[in-house]
């Protein structure tokens, strides 16, 4: 487990849904390689559609632009170590969308 402590820059989600996202992206640094950011995504990804269903998606790196629309109580992005983390919950056509980040 990193010893380094996450930072929330925005969220919607629950806390419990917070932690576990903490929780997948330490464990997925402590699998891959810092560098395989894709893996790492992977990893977070697969965790969250096991977890709460399948429509998850997970951005990993040091420096990307990103606009997109998310089902409420769905949005993290935090920073941990020396990686940014976005993950959200695509909106599905039946569900209204929130606010765009």
């Amino acid at each position: 487990m990193l010893e380094g402590k996450a930072l929330i820059e925005d969220t919607d989600m629950p806390t419990k849904m917070q932690i576990q996202a903490m929780a997948a992206a330490s464990q997925a640094l402590d699998l891959y390689d810092v560098v395989d950011c894709k893996s790492i995504a992977a990893h977070i990804k697969k965790e969250f559609d096991t977890r709460y269903g399948s429509g998850w998606q997970c951005v990993v790196g040091s420096s990307f632009g990103c606009f997109f629309t998310h089902s409420k109580g769905t949005f993290i992005y935090f920073t941990l170590e020396t990686l940014n983390f976005l993950i959200f919950k695509g909106v599905a056509s039946s569900s209204p969308p929130s606010s765009p980040h």
